[in-house]
């Protein structure tokens, strides 16, 4: 190999370094995202919460309604959010295509799962089963965090991974009570709308 060569090569290495670096120091986008899960299925735990301790009037079929409809308005939103978040400036970047997929795989696996639990509900008759989603969903958030901490560099982002680990098991202990509902509720603000708010502020707010 000749001089020449090999100094075509180390260029070609340090390009390669360079756009790595690049897309780790990119802008996560899709905050906006965490903030509707946050807004949409925090207030669905309250009101969860209202019927379950007796404050609503309401039948076992409203859960049903409350969180049917729960799922149609975050999807609708949804939609619209990955289409606004293609257009952001470093979208494309190997950090932020890594983290949405990792995020993609925890909302995929949230919603298999809430069907298959609402079948062993149906099959079994019983709603004990509801009180593991709590439980499953901030496992999800975590492994979603833990992605997103992984491409982006950001530490704070380990910690929500941490916190969502932590409260995985420790909410269980409300189950047989009201209070569980509230205690999601307060999880969502945690681990989905704050920092669905510090990501939106990184965010670049010029489009290409």
């Amino acid at each position: 190999m000749t001089r020449d060569q090999v100094q075509s090569v180390h260029d070609d290495i340090a390009y390669m370094k360079a756009l790595a670096q690049e897309g780790r120091q990119a802008p996560l986008v899709g905050g906006r995202i965490l903030v509707t899960a946050g807004l949409v299925f925090g207030a669905a735990a309250i009101i969860h919460y209202a019927i379950n301790s007796g404050l609503l009037d309401g039948a076992p079929v409203a859960y049903l309604v409350l969180w049917g409809s729960a799922m149609l308005i975050f999807f609708g939103a949804l939609i619209v959010e990955i289409r606004r978040c293609e257009s952001k400036p470093g979208a494309q970047s190997a950090g932020n295509r890594a983290a949405s997929a990792g995020w993609m795989g925890a909302g995929l696996g949230i919603f298999v799962m809430s069907l298959a639990m609402g079948v062993i509900g149906w099959k079994t008759q019983s709603s004990a089963v509801a009180a593991v989603f709590p439980s499953l969903i901030f496992a999800l958030y975590g492994s979603g965090w833990a992605v997103s901490a992984t491409m982006s560099g950001q530490k704070w982002q380990w910690y929500l991974a941490a916190g969502c680990w932590i409260a995985t098991p420790m909410i269980t202990f409300l189950i047989g009570s009201p209070a569980l509902w509230l205690g999601y509720a307060a999880g969502l603000f945690l681990f989905a709308f704050v920092p669905g708010l510090i990501l939106m502020r990184q965010e670049p707010t010029e489009t290409v």
